[in-house]
């Protein structure tokens, strides 16, 4: 179509697209973000036309105007029900009848003067002749009283017309609404209509998601530079004859920022951005799925180069195989089915890059991830130290933040968190410090914020002396196997104040990521996670419920040990639990016998009455540490690192002060982030 002559043309060199702007941390949802109109038209501008007319209200009209023509039609007229005898022999011998019209027993006729029946008057009547085929008294009568006699009704009732009208006018006026909008839907868009239109947006502007909003993901990125690259110059590879992935899967914990790298990706390569979640493709109607994954793969052709992400992918690319014969199976199916032909099949794709984010990659199907389709796959691991101070430095951009805040100490404090976290911790923080009247961010605040978040909110419980004594002893208990166990974690913090569903914690925290879990890492936070337990046993001679948790913590610990990571004799290398700890056992691994199930519970037991004796002989002989750390903790209810050691007469060796040692392999390690070791007693 040749270009409108009263449209200003853009400037020579003007690239079609939008190259990336100055460094914003505007998303999805900002004024800067315009949605643009699909390549058949769809959300453009409506142009000058009839107002369109909704169905529903017409409908409700046409069947009101259908009911009241029916019913305005004439209909039989009101006949009153007499009794034969005495009613209507009394008005034949009054000469008050004028006609009757005889079928069978039943008898229809016309009053000379009205009757009242039942406080009505009526010129009309029936009755019913008992059956005496033989008594011919009522010919008789009725010809000595000149009465005419038919054998054909004066009057049939409705006429044909109403009958139709009234009872096929609602059936045929909403069949034909019906076929009208079945018509209107495939003449805008395929069999289906508007259900089989994609429902994907596409984003296009100047001001987006950039790399430089993104933190903390470095390796993850530099996986994505190339295929920017290639949008931006894709003659570059196209001379050397190299192809560019069709497909790139970002894979990894919830929270690691994969959505926010498939913006930055969009925004650095300033290309159309078609983004869709999984979910949005499957419907109680099948076909649907498929109908719109091909709607979307011909409006990113249609605006190629392009980048269509689909977000939690393994929502429809799960594994085929179970389940035949049922209709959402079927559904998803055949929505996988099409995302497979799309993305490789006999028509061209060129131009247009899928991305995909999904915390589940063990569960999709093998085609989704052959060569050719999604064959590149890049894991967004949870940041380390240096990746989370960055991530915090981006959180605080608009933040404004006090002289004493460290944010190296808050990244050091804060193992195992990833950007989503990080974000909510800074806004905790910024509320905070707005409730407490604060000009700037503190950093007490922050300090709160990430206790709040890892400990629960603080809650006013009255505890009776007994409560606050005896919480008291079983937190002393944590934090002093803690203090004497080599390898084990620092104590950060104790309280006996009440938190969330907890009446006291401990929190332990590394020095540094851990990306490996030695044996006696793992015995030393068995210890720890019974010592408050044995801490009641020492001094109450008496269990409670408060070490649920703890136990619980302890027995999850164990099973992996023996289970997963091949530390029992007794069992071996051998793998007889899944990778997420309790439940069945692995596809992969050949079925275990009840004597296998019964020698790991063995181990089990083996471990946790170690861990017990251990501790016990440890907090006995140190005795008098535990009494002096309870009695602190009774005093201030809450006691930091420092104080919390030195209540407790332990020396306490920083990272700065200890013996380095020298770096684990971890080829064959449990590919688990470092977590916080948080010990919390349960009420009942």
């Amino acid at each position: 179509m040749p270009p409108d002559p009263k449209q200003p043309r853009p400037p020579e060199g003007k690239p079609r697209f939008p190259l990336p702007g100055p460094r914003s941390g505007k998303q999805e949802g900002h004024p800067g973000w315009k949605v643009h109109p699909a390549a058949d038209g769809r959300g453009a501008p409506a142009r000058s036309r009839m107002p369109r007319v909704r169905f529903w209200p017409l409908l409700v009209v046409l069947l009101v105007a259908n009911y009241w023509i029916a019913s305005t039609l004439p209909d039989k007229p009101a006949r009153a029900h007499i009794a034969y005898s005495p009613q209507f022999l009394h008005q034949v011998q009054g000469s008050n009848v004028s006609q009757v019209t005889i079928t069978d027993q039943k008898i229809e006729g016309e009053f000379k003067r009205s009757v009242t029946v039942a406080k009505k008057k009526f010129t009309l009547f029936q009755t019913t002749q008992p059956a005496l085929p033989t008594d011919t008294t009522l010919l008789t009568l009725l010809k000595s009283k000149n009465v005419e006699i038919n054998a054909k009704a004066p009057d049939s009732g409705r006429g044909l017309l109403a009958s139709i009208l009234l009872g096929f006018g609602p059936t045929l006026l909403i069949l034909g609404i019906i076929i009208f909008a079945m018509r209107r839907a495939t003449a805008g868009g395929g069999a289906l209509g508007t259900f089989g239109r994609s429902k994907a947006k596409r984003y296009e502007g100047t001001e987006r998601v950039t790399f430089a909003d993104v933190a903390g993901i470095e390796e993850a990125e530099q996986e994505l530079v190339e295929v920017v690259d290639f949008l931006k110059n894709p003659e570059k590879y196209a001379r050397l004859g190299g192809k560019i992935p069709r497909g790139v899967l970002l894979m990894g914990p919830p929270g690691t920022g994969k959505t926010l790298l498939a913006r930055a990706v969009a925004g650095e390569a300033g290309v159309p951005f078609f983004s869709a979640s999984a979910s949005e493709f499957v419907e109680m109607i099948v076909g649907v799925g498929a109908s719109r994954v091909r709607d979307l793969f011909a409006q990113a052709k249609a605006a190629a180069p392009a980048i269509i992400f689909i977000d939690e992918l393994d929502a429809i690319g799960r594994a085929r195989g179970g389940g035949q014969g049922l209709g959402g199976h079927d559904e998803r199916e055949q929505t996988l089915n099409q995302i497979l032909t799309e993305m490789d099949g006999f028509s061209p794709n060129s131009g247009v890059i899928v991305l995909a984010a999904t915390n589940r990659p063990d569960v999709l199907d093998k085609a989704l991830l052959r060569p050719g389709r999604f064959d590149r796959r890049v894991a967004v691991q949870p940041p380390d130290r240096q990746g989370r101070l960055e991530i915090l430095e981006v959180h605080t951009r608009s933040v404004p933040l006090a002289a004493d805040v460290d944010l190296g100490s808050i990244a050091s404090t804060t193992p195992g968190m990833v950007g989503a976290d990080l974000a909510n911790l800074v806004n905790e923080a910024a509320l905070l410090a707005a409730r407490r009247g604060h000009i700037t961010v503190e950093m007490a605040d922050f300090t709160d914020a990430v206790e709040k978040i890892l400990l629960g909110v603080e809650r006013r419980v009255m505890m009776t002396q007994d409560d606050r004594e005896r919480t008291a002893y079983h937190e002393a208990g944590h934090a002093l196997i803690g203090m004497l166990t080599p390898g084990a974690d620092p104590v950060r913090k104790v309280s006996i104040i009440p938190r969330g569903m907890a009446l006291g914690v401990t929190f332990s925290a590394p020095d540094s990521d851990r990306y490996n879990y030695d044996e006696a890492y793992l015995l030393a936070r068995l210890r720890v996670a019974l010592g408050g337990r044995v801490a009641e046993e020492l001094v109450y001679d008496s269990l409670s419920s408060g070490a649920e948790s703890d136990i619980q913590q302890m027995t999850q610990i164990a099973r992996q040990m023996v289970g997963r990571w091949g530390m029992s004799p007794a069992i071996g290398p051998v793998a007889v639990l899944p990778s997420d700890g309790e439940g069945p056992l692995l596809p992969g691994v050949s079925q275990t016998s009840e004597d296998t199930q019964r020698i790991v519970d063995a181990e089990v037991r083996r471990l946790a009455d170690e861990a017990h004796a251990s501790a016990t002989e440890l907090l006995r002989s140190e005795r008098d540490k535990l009494e002096s750390l309870t009695r602190a903790l009774l005093v201030a209810e809450t006691l930091d690192e420092e104080a919390a050691y030195a209540a407790a007469g332990v020396p306490h060796v920083t990272a700065s002060n200890a013996t380095p040692r020298a770096p684990e392999a971890v080829a064959h390690a449990s590919a688990r982030g470092a977590e916080p070791t948080t010990t919390k007693d349960d009420t009942t």
